[in-house]
C-alpha cells in the first residue's frame, strides 16, 4: 500500500507538472510562429521584446544581450571572455527559452574527443547496423564552456559545423538544426592547462564579447529575481525557431548603400596598414561588420545600414582578429584603444540614404 504522504506528493507533482504544460501551451498560442508579413517596425518589437525575455534573468547587461542576439541573427558565432560566474550559461539558457529552442552544454576537458561533440556511429544490436547518434552540437544553442581546456582537434570538431551548419562522421553529413548558434566560453585568468584558440579558429567567431560584473544595484536586482527560485525556470518563450528563421531571412534584404560598404572595406583595411599590429582583419571580417550592421539596423527599426551601426560593432568584430607587434605590447597599447583609433581616423561617409548606389 503506497503511503499517504508519497501519494500526495505525488499528486502535487502531476498538479505542478499540468498547470506548467498549461502555461506554456497559454504562451505558445500567444507568440508568433513563422512571420510572414515581416517590416522594420516589427523586427524592431520583436527584438526588443525579445532582450526584455532575457533581461528577466540577466539584470543590467542589456548592451550584451543585444549584442548577443544580433550575433544568431547575423548567422554569426559568440566567443565570451569573462570570469567564472558572470552569467554566460544562463544567458545561453534564456535566450535558447526566449525562441523556444533546444540546447546543450559541454564542459571542455583535455581528455574530450570530438566525438563526444559530434557524435558517433553506434551498434544496433537488434539489426547489426550502426546508427549515427547525435551528439550535442545538434541543438539549436550550443555552449562550449571553457573552449580553451580542451585540444585543438576537439576544437576543430566545431569548425565544420561553425562553418558550414552541418557535421560529417564516416563520410555522411549530418545537417544541423535552423537556427544554430554558438557560444562559446574561455577563462582570461588561468592560462595552465589551456589550448589558446588559433588566430585561424578566431576568425570564425563573429563576435567577442565580456558580460562582466554587474553593478550594485542590478546585482541586487538579481538576487531578489533569483531569491526564491530561479527566474529561468519561469522563463517564457517570446517566439519560436521558425519565427527566428523568418528573421533572419528578412534581415537579408536590409540595404547597404555603396558608400556603407565602402566604409567597411575602409575600416579593415586601416587595421591591416596599423604599424602596432602584426595581423589585420581579413574578408572574413568584412562580412561580418556588414551582416552585423543588417541586424544592427533592422533592430533599430531601419531597412537600411547607417555608419552608426557599423561603428557600434566595430570593436565587438575586429579586437579579436588582430594581434599586436612586439612594439606595442611594449607600449602598453591595446586592442580597443587601436579600434578606436581607427574608427576616429578613417572619413565616416555622408550620402548612406537608402537611395544612395547600389546596395549589397
Amino acid at each position: 500500500m503506497t503511503p499517504p504522504r508519497r501519494t500526495a506528493k505525488k499528486a502535487t507533482a502531476k498538479k505542478a507538472t499540468a498547470k506548467k504544460a498549461t502555461r506554456k501551451k497559454a504562451a505558445t498560442a500567444a507568440r508568433p510562429t513563422a512571420i510572414a508579413t515581416m517590416d522594420a517596425a516589427m523586427f524592431q518589437a520583436t527584438f526588443e521584446s525579445m532582450v526584455t525575455n532575457i533581461g528577466k534573468v540577466i539584470k543590467g547587461k542589456d548592451d550584451v544581450i543585444r549584442r548577443a542576439l544580433t550575433c544568431m541573427f547575423a548567422e554569426g558565432h559568440l566567443l565570451f571572455e569573462d570570469n567564472p560566474g558572470t552569467g554566460k550559461t544562463m544567458l545561453a539558457r534564456a535566450l535558447a527559452q526566449t525562441i523556444d529552442a533546444s540546447t546543450s552544454r559541454i564542459q571542455c576537458t583535455p581528455d574530450l574527443l570530438p566525438a563526444d561533440v559530434t557524435g558517433s556511429p553506434v551498434l544496433d544490436r537488434a539489426t547489426g547496423d550502426f546508427a549515427f547518434r547525435p551528439g550535442p552540437i545538434f541543438a539549436n544553442v550550443f555552449l562550449a564552456d571553457e573552449v580553451n581546456r580542451t585540444t585543438p582537434k576537439t576544437q576543430s570538431s566545431m569548425l565544420e559545423a561553425m562553418a558550414e551548419g552541418s557535421v560529417t562522421v564516416d563520410g555522411t553529413t549530418h545537417q544541423l538544426p535552423k537556427p544554430f548558434f554558438v557560444l562559446a566560453t574561455q577563462n582570461p585568468i588561468e592560462l595552465a592547462g589551456t589550448f589558446p584558440l588559433p588566430e585561424a579558429q578566431l576568425d570564425r567567431f563573429l563576435f567577442k564579447l565580456s558580460i562582466g560584473y554587474a553593478s550594485r544595484e542590478h546585482e541586487a536586482d538579481m538576487v531578489e529575481a533569483h531569491g526564491r527560485r530561479h527566474a529561468i525556470d519561469t522563463l517564457e518563450p517570446v517566439i519560436d525557431t521558425a519565427g527566428v528563421v523568418a528573421m533572419i531571412e528578412w534581415t537579408h534584404d536590409i540595404v547597404v548603400s555603396r558608400a556603407i560598404t565602402l566604409y567597411v572595406i575602409d575600416l579593415v583595411n586601416a587595421t591591416r596598414e596599423d604599424r602596432s599590429l602584426q595581423i589585420g582583419a581579413s574578408s572574413r571580417a568584412t562580412l561580418a561588420l556588414v551582416r552585423g550592421a543588417r541586424v544592427a539596423a533592422a533592430a533599430q527599426g531601419r531597412d537600411h545600414v547607417l555608419p552608426d551601426d557599423v561603428k557600434h560593432l566595430a570593436p565587438a568584430v575586429l579586437t579579436h582578429r588582430l594581434i599586436l607587434t612586439p612594439e606595442a605590447l611594449l607600449r602598453d597599447e591595446t586592442l580597443e584603444d587601436i579600434v578606436e583609433r581607427i574608427l576616429q581616423r578613417v572619413p565616416v561617409p555622408t550620402d548612406v540614404s537608402a537611395r544612395s548606389s547600389a546596395a549589397t
